[in-house]
């Protein structure tokens, strides 16, 4: 049986394996390699915050996730196939090494994101 994500350590671990994935997905890897010069000293634990604030309400996390957002669209447009893409890659991840009420809020909060990008940008 899976463990729930307990710990600063267990959102690493689920950040760092997601964006590996990502980086090389056919689908979403060009954003991450072509279009934008992503600083991953700064990016990973941004990231990192941010799902720590969601889950543990640490207050961490200074960031608005829409602008950026609205900016790589501006350079090169996102679509409902990209957004898809990213939660089935998160999901995936989570569910490979978790299970429990913090896991599922996590993937639970990833979908209301990408609703609100896909309406918003």
């Amino acid at each position: 049986m899976k463990a729930d994500i307990s710990s600063k350590e267990d959102v690493q671990t689920i950040v760092h394996l997601f964006y590996d994935k990502v980086i090389a997905d056919e689908v979403l890897g060009v954003f991450f390699t072509k279009v934008i010069a992503i600083n991953w000293n700064k990016h990973l634990p941004a990231m990192c915050a941010f799902w720590e604030n969601v889950l543990f309400f640490t207050g961490e996390y200074e960031g608005n996730p829409l602008v950026a957002h609205r900016k790589l669209h501006a350079i090169h447009p996102t679509t409902t196939r990209h957004f898809e893409r990213w939660i089935d890659i998160f999901d995936e991840t989570i569910d490979e090494h978790f299970a429990g009420p913090n896991a599922n809020k996590m993937k639970d909060h990833a979908k209301a994101i990408a609703a609100v990008m896909l309406q918003k940008i």
